[in-house]
């Protein structure tokens, strides 16, 4: 079977996600620990959808959604970081992972919107 590094990748960053989440959970931030949750495993849940995708649109939509909760998750990982609740050295690679994350999703979206704005003017 083909690898697909971006599905890989988000798929191991939920794992990651969902360690830290038990950690924060004893350190009883269960509020914190729900949004860090949702957005960093719904990163590649939207990534299996849009695999799975009926059309190029729809695989777009999809992938702009993954792209959305990345940044979401820099976000929450970043509070994380900076309000000291985890340690830099604990989370500073996370927030790596979301980076590079976050630019693979942007350049998966920008060469779909391009391919998909290229056909529209060659059938028109």
């Amino acid at each position: 079977m083909k690898t697909n590094v971006v599905k890989d990748k988000t798929y191991t960053f939920a794992l990651r996600i969902v360690q830290l989440t038990r950690q924060l959970r004893e350190q009883k931030e269960f509020e914190l620990a729900g949004q860090v949750l949702r957005a960093g495993t719904s990163i590649g849940a939207n990534v299996e959808e849009a695999l799975a995708g009926i059309s190029r649109a729809d695989f777009i939509a999809k992938m702009s959604i993954a792209s959305k909760e990345a940044r979401e998750s820099h976000y929450w990982l970043r509070i994380l970081r900076d309000s000291k609740i985890v340690a830099s050295k604990e989370i500073d690679s996370m927030i790596e992972d979301s980076e590079e994350i976050l630019r693979l999703l942007t350049s998966i979206v920008k060469t779909s919107q391009s391919a998909q704005n290229s056909k529209l003017r060659i059938k028109n």
